[in-house]
This record gives C-alpha cells, sequence and structure tokens, in this order.
C-alpha cells in the first residue's frame, strides 16, 4: 500500500502500455496465423508471416505514441488545465520523459523482432526458388512468370542472393535505413553519450524524421503478399493444394491472385506528426519573439546569471525554460530552471560551465573567449513549462532537497515564498517547508550563496515556516581545522548563514521520522532535484514512512525532470 502512494499510478500506466503492446501482438498474430487469404503465403513463410506482421503493428502503436511525451507545450497546457488538478495526474504527466523512454523501449523491441522475422522470410523466399523445395513451393513461386499472374514470392529467381533483393526492394532499402537510423538513436541516447556530448544526441535524435518518413514508404512494397478476396472464392485451397496438376483450370482450380497490403503506417502516425509539427510551429514562432537581457551577474564555480524581459511572459514557481543561442549553436536548445519569483519584474536562469554550449554562452556574457568573441548576445526563449516543483506551493507541508547543482528548481520557490508570506492578505496553503541542501564540498555553495543570503534576511524571521538543513559531505584537514576553530561564530563558517552547517550525509530515516511525527495525518509533498543513488533512497523513504491509517502520514514524491 505504501508503494503505491508514489507508484502505483505509475506502475498501472506502464503495465497498461505494455498490455495494449501484448493484446495488439497477439491479436494480429493469430489473424495472420489463421486467416485463409494467407494460406499460401504461410506455406512459404511460416511463423516468420505472423511475427513480421504482429511486431509491425506493434511498431505503428508505438510510433503514434511516442511523439506525444516530448511535445512539451501540450504536456504543459494538460498540466495547467482543470482536468490536471489532480494531484496523480499531474504527476504523470511530469514523468513524460520516462513514458517516452519505456515506449522507445517497446518500439526497439518490438522492430528487432520485426527485423529477425523478414530475415527469416527473405532467406525462405529465396529457398523457394530451389529445385528442392518442394513442388508446391515451385509452383507458388513460378506464379507471377505468365501473362496476367501475380506472384506471390517478391525473389523472381534462385541465381541471386537475399541481400541484393532487399537493396533493390523500396520496402527493403527502406528498412535497411529505418534499421540504422534507430539503432543511432538508441545508441546516441545512453546517459554516457547525453552527459559526454549532448549535441551529438541533440542532433542523431532528431533523425526521427527520417524514421517516420522511411516508415511510412516501407510498406509500399508489398513484400507480404495475400490472396484476393475474389481469388479466394474461384480458388479453393484446400482442393488445390492437393491437385497441383489442376492448376489453371478454371473450372477446377483456377490460378490464384495475389496483392500486397495497402500501406497503412501512416494512418497511425498522421495525427501525432501534424500536431508535433504545430508544437515545432509554436517553438519557432517563440524564437523569434524579442528577448531583452536586462542584466548580467558572474558568479563563482564558472556560474553567470542572466535576467531578462519578454512581452507577455508570464511564469509560475518551479517552472523551466529552453534557452537557444544563435551566435553559438542555431538549432540547439537547452533546458534552464528559473531562478527569479513570479512577483519581480524580470525572469532569471544561472548558467554553470557544464560543456562546450553553457562554455561559449559563459564567454559571450563574460566577453572572454580567446582570440575570437560572439557577436550581440541574442537569446531565444521558449517556455515556461510546468514541473514537478511547481507544486510545492499545493500541499500544506512540503520537503525540498536539493544535491549540488539541483538547488536551482528551489530557487524561484523560496523567492516567492518569501513574497507570499510578506503579504499576510493573501492566503496561502503551504504551511511548512523543509529545505535541505546537500553538497560534496564548499565549493558548491559559492555560486549560490548570494542568493540564500538576500533571502535569510527574510526567511530567517519566518522559522515557523522554513526550516533549512544544509550539509557537507566531504572536507581536508585544513577545511576541518578552520571549522573547529571557528564554531562558536554567530554564522557558519562554511556558508556565511546563521543556519549552521551538518557535516556528513543526513540521517533520511530519522528526519522523514521527525518530520512525520510533526504533522500527523498530512499530505507532504516531498520534492526532489538530484543523482539517482539519492533519488532511490528519498524514494524508498517516502514509501517506507507513509501509511494508509486514519491519521497516517503520505509522503508524495516528486522528481524534477527535464
Amino acid at each position: 500500500m505504501n508503494l503505491f502512494i508514489n507508484e502505483g499510478v505509475s506502475v498501472f500506466m506502464v503495465v497498461l502500455l505494455v498490455g495494449v503492446n501484448a493484446a495488439l501482438f497477439t491479436v494480429t498474430f493469430l489473424y495472420y496465423s489463421g486467416q485463409d487469404a494467407f494460406s499460401y503465403t504461410r506455406v512459404m513463410l511460416g511463423s516468420g508471416l505472423a511475427f513480421a506482421r504482429a511486431s509491425a503493428m506493434c511498431v505503428n502503436l508505438n510510433c503514434m505514441v511516442i511523439l506525444l511525451p516530448v511535445s512539451r507545450n501540450l504536456v504543459s497546457l494538460l498540466r495547467g488545465s482543470c482536468a490536471c488538478r489532480c494531484r496523480v495526474l499531474r504527476k504523470q504527466l511530469d514523468k513524460s520523459i520516462t513514458f517516452h523512454r519505456v515506449v522507445g523501449y517497446l518500439l526497439v523491441f518490438h522492430s528487432v523482432v520485426h527485423v529477425i522475422a523478414h530475415l527469416s522470410n527473405i532467406e525462405r523466399y529465396h529457398e523457394s526458388q530451389s529445385t528442392e523445395a518442394g513442388e508446391l513451393l515451385l509452383k507458388l513461386s513460378s506464379l507471377g512468370d505468365g501473362l496476367n499472374e501475380s506472384f506471390l514470392n517478391p525473389i523472381r529467381t534462385y541465381n541471386t542472393t537475399p541481400t541484393r533483393e532487399v537493396l533493390v526492394n523500396v520496402s527493403g532499402l527502406s528498412g535497411l535505413v529505418i534499421t540504422l537510423v534507430l539503432a543511432l538513436m538508441v545508441t546516441s541516447s545512453t546517459e554516457f553519450i547525453r552527459r559526454s556530448s549532448y549535441e551529438v544526441f541533440w542532433f542523431t535524435h532528431h533523425f526521427f524524421v527520417v524514421f517516420l518518413l522511411g516508415l511510412v514508404i516501407h510498406g509500399i512494397g508489398g513484400i507480404v503478399r495475400g490472396q484476393t478476396a475474389e481469388s479466394l472464392l474461384m480458388h479453393n485451397v484446400s482442393y488445390c493444394r492437393e491437385h497441383l496438376d489442376e492448376w489453371g483450370d478454371m473450372d477446377r482450380c483456377p490460378l490464384p491472385h495475389f496483392q500486397g497490403s495497402d500501406p497503412a503506417s501512416w494512418k497511425w502516425i498522421i495525427a501525432p506528426s501534424l500536431l508535433y509539427i504545430f508544437e515545432r510551429i509554436l517553438r519557432f514562432t517563440r524564437s523569434l519573439q524579442p528577448v531583452a537581457i536586462t542584466k548580467v551577474l558572474t558568479h563563482p564555480s564558472n556560474v553567470v546569471e542572466l535576467q531578462m524581459t519578454k512581452v507577455g511572459f508570464r511564469m509560475e514557481p518551479g517552472q523551466y525554460v529552453y534557452l537557444q543561442c544563435s551566435a553559438i549553436a542555431p538549432l540547439e536548445w537547452h533546458p534552464f530552471t528559473l531562478t527569479s519569483a513570479p512577483e519581480e519584474d524580470h525572469f532569471s536562469v544561472h548558467v554553470r560551465v557544464a560543456g562546450d554550449w553553457t562554455a561559449a554562452l559563459y564567454a559571450a556574457c563574460t566577453g572572454h573567449q580567446g582570440d575570437s568573441r560572439i557577436p550581440l548576445l541574442r537569446l531565444a526563449v521558449d517556455g515556461p513549462f510546468g514541473s514537478a516543483s511547481r507544486d510545492v506551493f499545493r500541499y500544506e507541508v512540503s520537503v525540498c532537497i536539493a544535491a549540488g547543482i539541483g538547488v536551482t528548481p528551489f530557487a524561484s520557490v523560496l523567492k516567492s515564498l518569501r513574497y507570499k508570506s510578506s503579504n499576510p492578505g493573501k492566503a496561502m496553503k503551504l504551511q511548512k517547508l523543509y529545505f535541505f541542501w546537500i553538497c560534496r564540498d564548499t565549493t558548491a555553495f559559492e555560486w549560490f550563496r548570494d542568493l540564500l543570503l538576500s533571502l535569510e534576511g527574510d526567511t530567517m524571521g519566518m522559522g515557523r515556516l522554513v526550516s533549512f538543513h544544509i550539509y557537507l559531505t566531504s572536507w581536508d584537514d585544513a577545511q576541518a581545522r578552520h571549522i573547529t576553530l571557528h564554531r562558536d561564530s554567530q554564522r557558519d563558517v562554511v556558508t556565511g548563514f546563521r543556519e549552521k552547517t551538518f557535516f556528513g550525509r543526513p540521517n533520511w530515516d530519522q528526519e522523514f521520522r521527525s518530520i512525520a511525527d510533526s504533522h500527523p495525518g498530512s499530505n507532504i509533498g516531498v520534492f526532489l532535484c538530484g543523482p539517482k543513488a539519492i533519488s532511490k533512497v528519498i524514494r524508498k523513504m517516502c514509501s517506507t514512512h507513509s501509511t494508509s491509517k486514519l491519521r497516517g502520514v503520505r509522503f508524495h514524491f516528486n522528481k524534477e525532470r527535464f
């Protein structure tokens, strides 16, 4: 029951998706395994026919779904709509990228099954032209040689190779192209590639356009052929299979006629493709809207803060935007959390150097780039878009947990909280916020220190509302002696805050138990921005300390995803 509070609906969605795939595969497999129109096709291909068609149908299904989770304007619209006021539905929309990956895994699986099945089919088509194939197979393979005859076997002679037949056929060539494209997209989507070379991931992932076009073309060749309805009425398969010598007799056993299935993939992907095209048009339109950079501030640890304004821009705490700089890379868009509050007259982001693109942006903002300079900086902004931390104010009690640079989503939340608390006439659901920040070393505090110091004067006066818990997990001997020497100082020697820094890792079991004891019978929102390792721990704590009892506490786990 505890696990169901946070993961039940997500598990149900995955099971539902896999179940729909399994059901569609099974129905299609049984259809092609028993349909009379494919009796002779099954004689030639065996079970490879059913496997190829069933997997193809599931490929179409997953291609129809896979674009929807990455249509971020659609997801953001649904998240903010009245229909998604439900906490559970919003959490599922926050996991749209995870859902996209699950669909991708299913797409890859069915594509592999489809490719293997057709490799077997091509080989069996080829072997059916052999003199050792048997009388029925030779009879079927010879169809199409005469006038007004339709063929069943697309390989017309044994004096060829399956590889050559794949390359000269529309279906085979398009299948080869989309298989290579899919393999490239999958390999470049690994976490290692995304972290070490995001540009490679970004460019190769946009080959999906080639994949979808190739998928539409793939069915035109009509390699898999079945008997026409008219032929089934005139050609009795059961009788004619036993009387091959009577084939061609118009009264007893007229020659069967075959035709390929009409291309169907476009029917599956046309609607989501049009929706995605509209999405890209909307993004392009937004990119043309002027953005004014009102202030550029540099912070320690290679961090730059950009303060901007844009006509019609409205945000909520915890949202994020995509930035594009045509002078650096005209096609690349990168997500950044908004660190300003809705009550301010500008919106801002903090950018830390973590790759080629951010390094170039930092150099452009600070005016240094070796022997060359980037022209007058022009940014395009797409967004804002909703994220998990947007819901901090929807709970009476919230817990915000940041690891290192993961503190950025909560900057906007803390700023907005300061403005809301200074306006007692405006009702606010949030009554208590626990803020945890875990850093590996002291340099991680440097760039964000200025922001928290600016908040501390107001926030520390709201001891009833906000509770700070800052942890340092690594230090050297010199730092340890310095910390010990100044442990009685009024301000913390590490951060400069009034709130003292804890050393080591939090005892999460103790922290969650303390929060649960302080707020019996509450629904508590837990918001995390950090790596997978801490995510697993916090998710487990939320399940462990949640209970379904009448006065029990329920911890609702939310993780930032971009």
